[in-house]
């Protein structure tokens, strides 16, 4: 290789490593780190771009492919079946989203959980796989780290099956992409596993959470995961023109961001070729970090957890990392580095998803048991609602007529209430004013117009005395003149003073 091209490669890959680096600031700002970035060729094993690839991360549910390989193996090795069945527990129950919700004792097969965990990324399921084939998950998590030494994983620690946050447990992107290629590698014939677009349980359809999947052409696996202490994690392979790359993003502060940037790492490997300078995974040097970084203040912050799945995605912006370089690309690095920092590369989107293709999933060993189980469990969730609804009415009933009774008893407490406030009120009031009897007064029956004798002068007689005997009436006669009326008039004095002489 000649000097002038080595120093193109050189420059091309401090590019890239300063590009991408740059679109980290933040994440280095708020706790000074580098999130791991690493892209491979499957078939040679050589690294197309790597950041941070041996630096240890919390795997979430990329762990995942860990379960599903010691699953595969357990299966080659003849120790179970894909027909095996897998019982949920109570713990693997009570294991927190995303989950199915089966209830205790639910059974599957062992195929039917794989396709479930690859794609709903149930946790309990997954913790149910590895009850049932590890004993424990204990004796599940010393499988999974016996099986990771022995395809060449050095840097991962596995305590269990489902990648819940726990801080003995963590991965590096070197070590998944030695996972990723052995499952290509060991099981040809499980590749669909790792490409289903979408399951059907019962009514219910469910899409893969890897948003590459039916919306970046060419993509074909493997697995998502998030937690807030690692960000969102991917395992991807795509292939085009014959050719397979994987690529591995983490710490990762949307799915959106995490699917964006793995795109343009795989535009960016389609159109380089892994020469002989380029470096094995084995010839990678080991990390000078003792323990992963936690990035929860940086992904969560405080705030509510974001999503796990993006959804049917946003509207693509056009052009890709390889329609942006155009055909120089592939001889040219650091041109094809310059385009990551194009804004439009950095505010694209991946197109809408292409229609789900889903694949059914049932309980019990066949879809017949499984409808079964299902109907069953669907009239024992109505009798149940019934039940409860019966108790709901009988309850709102009592309630009324506690509450009549209590109204009935408050009316009759304030009537009697209002008897006692009467009586005690008239006790209480003062005599009224009743008129004094007379000690000497009229007689009860006595009239205002009752006579009463005095004792006196006795009657006088008529003809005696002052009193003169009424005067008969007079006979009609003419009226008198004036002159003798005029008499008749003052003849009362003379009268009056004849009296009192």
């Amino acid at each position: 290789m000649s000097s002038s091209l080595l120093r193109r490669v050189t420059v091309g890959f401090a590019a890239l490593t300063g590009l991408l680096g740059t679109s980290l600031i933040g994440i280095q700002a708020a706790g000074a780190f580098t999130a791991p970035i690493l892209v491979v060729d499957v078939d040679s094993g050589k690294v197309i771009y790597s950041q941070a690839p041996t630096d240890p991360w919390y795997p979430a549910s990329i762990t995942k492919l860990m379960t599903t390989y010691v699953a595969l193996d357990l299966v080659r090795q003849g120790k179970v079946s894909l027909d095996s069945m897998i019982t949920i527990s109570a713990a693997a129950a009570s294991e927190p989203p995303s989950k199915m919700g089966f209830r205790p004792g639910t059974q599957l097969t062992l195929d039917n959980a794989l396709k479930i965990i690859m794609v709903k990324s149930a946790n309990d399921v997954a913790y149910a796989i590895g009850e049932t084939l590890g004993g424990s998950v204990e004796g599940f998590a010393d499988q999974m780290n016996e099986t990771a030494q022995r395809i060449g994983m050095r840097d991962s620690r596995w305590t269990n099956p489902n990648g819940l946050p726990d801080p003995r447990q963590w991965t590096s992107a070197r070590d998944m992409a030695v996972l990723a290629r052995a499952l290509i590698r060991d099981f040809p014939d499980s590749h669909d596993l790792f490409s289903i677009s979408a399951i059907q349980f019962g009514r219910a359809v469910m899409a893969n959470h890897n948003g590459l999947l039916g919306r970046y052409p060419g993509a074909d696996g493997m697995k998502t995961g998030f937690i807030c202490s690692g960000g969102f994690n991917v395992v991807a392979t795509a292939s085009r023109n014959g050719r397979r790359v994987i690529t591995i993003v983490m710490g990762q502060p949307s799915p959106r961001e995490r699917d964006v940037k793995a795109a343009d790492l795989f535009d960016y490997a389609f159109t380089q070729s892994a020469g002989w300078t380029s470096p094995t995974l084995d010839a990678l040097p080991a990390s000078a970090l003792g323990a992963p970084p936690d990035i929860r203040p940086y992904v969560c912050g405080g705030k509510k957890p974001p999503a796990i799945d993006d959804g049917a995605g946003a509207v693509s912006a056009p052009g890709s990392a390889a329609q942006l370089i155009g055909g120089s690309a592939a001889n040219s690095p650091a041109l094809a580095m310059a385009a990551f920092s194009s804004s439009a590369l950095r505010a694209r989107t991946l197109p809408p998803r292409a229609p789900l293709q889903p694949i059914a999933v049932w309980v019990g060993r066949n879809p017949a048991e499984g409808q079964q189980i299902l109907e069953a469990q669907e009239n024992a969730q109505k009798a149940v609602a019934a039940n409860t609804r019966a108790a709901k009415l009988e309850a709102a009933k009592a309630k009324r007529e506690a509450a009549l009774q209590a109204a009935k008893q408050a009316r009759e407490t304030r009537l009697e209430q209002a008897k006692a406030a009467s009586a005690a009120k008239a006790a209480a009031r003062p005599a009224s004013k009743v008129a004094v009897k007379p000690t000497h007064g009229l007689p009860r029956n006595a009239s205002a117009y009752t006579s009463v004798e005095t004792p006196g002068m006795p009657e006088a007689k008529p003809g005696k005395g002052l009193s003169k005997p009424a005067a008969k009436p007079a006979a009609h006669k003419a009226p008198a003149k004036p002159e003798a009326r005029k008499a008749e008039v003052k003849k009362p004095q003379g009268k009056k003073a004849a009296a009192e002489e």
